[in-house]
């Protein structure tokens, strides 16, 4: 699989924008909102008290061109941005991105490496911003519906380094002890 885009979100406003290169650094991308090695619990982690500053195991966020093509068409739309997503990696060759287990490492020509957290569930946010996007209210609940297990992973850095939009990413399997 290889990077297709690399996207920062510089600032509140969620959407990310394309950038030719970034440094994998620990908390994750230098730069983006999502920066940090710790963040505030919210609704995804409700056995802590919303607010509550916890690890931030959500330090960046992967989708694939094959599975947003696949929610595009389920949703009767052209396209899905992954901007509109908050996405910061779009990969390719990366049918069944969503399906990669947790513990699963992605390696870069850099020697950074991303260490896989959990797939990412869709949620009402994202589909907002397409419903905004393409002028059509029902996309913010009908995204939600057809992105489950398309939406992606989150990740955090294990090992910092340089990453390249065009970069081969490998994938290491968890390790079964």
């Amino acid at each position: 699989m290889h990077l297709h885009t690399l996207l920062l979100a510089p600032g509140p406003d969620f959407r990310t924008r394309p950038v030719p290169e970034a440094a994998l650094v620990f908390g994750g991308l230098s730069g983006d909102l999502h920066h940090g090695l710790v963040r505030k619990a919210d609704a995804r982690t409700p056995w802590h008290a919303r607010g509550t500053p916890i690890a931030n195991t959500r330090q960046v966020s992967l989708v694939s061109v094959e599975e947003l093509a696949e929610v595009a068409e389920a949703l009767g739309i052209q396209e899905v941005d992954p901007a509109d997503l908050g996405a910061n990696l779009v990969l390719s060759g990366a049918p069944a991105l969503g399906a990669t287990p947790p513990g699963t490492r992605l390696l870069f020509p850099s020697g950074a490496t991303l260490f896989v957290t959990e797939a990412n569930p869709p949620c009402r946010q994202p589909g907002r911003k397409l419903a905004a996007a393409h002028g059509r209210r029902e996309l913010e609940f009908a995204f939600v519906k057809a992105a489950k297990g398309k939406r992606g992973l989150v990740a955090l850095v294990e090992r910092e380094g340089a990453i390249r939009a065009g970069d081969a990413v490998r994938p290491l399997a968890p390790t079964r002890g």
